[in-house]
């Protein structure tokens, strides 16, 4: 094959199919056959023009693949030769900056070319193959890969990217404690991850929250251990959780609901004094109305912002993927091919999905 199909997001709610030729591989860096990629909800995001992303560009930052071709350097750095299968950090973290000195690579400022991420990049940055949206990717030097088990099927591979959000967001951020409890706010692929990640920390009890049209997701997230759900349309969550928790209230809660502004509020009351907040679902260009500054100083709250996945939480999704331990498809809806990725973000935006995985 010389060349690849692919698909490209060329402005707001604009996909189209497109072909570009597969780039000469040197000594340092490699091409990658995709076998899957996860769609991702920030995928909608940028699909309907919610994110500032420079188009055009080949959508995608969570796939997983075979390396086709590899050059020597490559090889010895990455510990990969061609015929393995490996997943694809989002990042491509320029290795220089005083932040990825520092082993912060999510924070990198970048080689001042845009930004640095599959999925992200322009077309019209060579060799134009920078999003899991197509048959082939390229892999310049400074990718981040984890081998991946060829036994696992590549539409559960891919779920290396939510799970490590799981164990770095809800477990890694707020140093979750075994019997802590943790509440989740959205039980979107994250929220699921999050919960996953809780239980293999031994949390003592994990409250997931969502909506009435999420029952089928909060079915699953207490199929992973979830504790206690709430549907806020219902219960005030609040009031449930003083109640589950007789009165202590949370002593971690992550809020990976997407557009929610109330969220963030709610994550705030919903979290003991002295309690830890993680914030990582993204809501655009909205203001939080009644957020009130006092309530984080009063009670004594630690709030962080959570950007992106590392290394040591991508590994441990790997092998918690690879030890077979859950049953990660009943997590995984829907199959699709490449040409019906804008039916596959839709799905997602319309709840009616959970896990998609394109192929090509």
């Amino acid at each position: 094959m010389s060349e690849s199909r692919a698909m490209v997001q060329y402005g707001i709610r604009d996909l189209r199919a497109a072909s570009f030729p597969l780039p000469d591989i040197g000594h340092d860096d490699a091409l990658l056959r995709i076998e899957a990629c996860g769609i991702c909800g920030s995928d909608y995001e940028q699909f309907d023009g919610a994110l500032p992303v420079r188009f055009p560009v080949i959508p995608g930052h969570e796939p997983v693949g075979v390396i086709e071709r590899i050059g020597e350097d490559a090889a010895r750095r990455w510990g990969v030769r061609e015929g393995d299968r490996v997943g694809v950090e989002t990042l491509i973290p320029c290795g220089a900056c005083g932040e990825c000195a520092q082993g912060r690579y999510r924070l990198c400022r970048g080689d001042g070319r845009g930004l640095a991420a599959y999925g992200y990049r322009s077309i019209e940055r060579p060799p134009s193959l920078w999003g899991g949206y197509a048959q082939y990717l390229y892999l310049e030097p400074r990718s981040l890969v984890h081998r991946i088990a060829k036994d696992v099927p590549p539409e559960l591979a891919v779920l290396f990217n939510p799970l490590g959000a799981g164990f770095r967001w809800a477990v890694q951020m707020p140093r979750l404690q075994v019997g802590e409890t943790i509440v989740v706010l959205g039980p979107g692929q994250r929220g699921i991850a999050s919960v996953i990640a809780a239980r293999e920390a031994g949390a003592g009890a994990i409250i997931v929250t969502g909506l009435a049209r999420d029952e089928q997701k909060l079915a699953l997230c207490r199929s992973y251990g979830a504790h206690h759900t709430i549907d806020v349309e219902r219960d005030d969550p609040v009031k449930a959780v003083r109640e589950l928790t007789n009165g202590r209230m949370a002593d971690v809660v992550i809020d990976v609901t997407a557009y929610a502004v109330e969220a963030v509020t709610q994550a705030v009351d919903l979290a003991k004094r002295g309690g830890r907040v993680v914030l990582a679902g993204t809501k655009g260009p909205k203001p939080v109305p009644g957020f009130l500054s006092d309530r984080v100083v009063t009670k004594e709250l630690t709030v962080m912002g959570a950007l992106g996945v590392d290394w040591p939480a991508y590994e441990q999704a790997v092998r918690l993927i690879e030890s077979g331990k859950y049953d990660l498809a009943a997590m995984h809806t829907h199959t699709l091919p490449l040409g019906e990725a804008e039916r596959g973000l839709d799905l997602l935006a319309r709840n009616e999905a959970v896990h998609i995985a394109l192929v090509p």
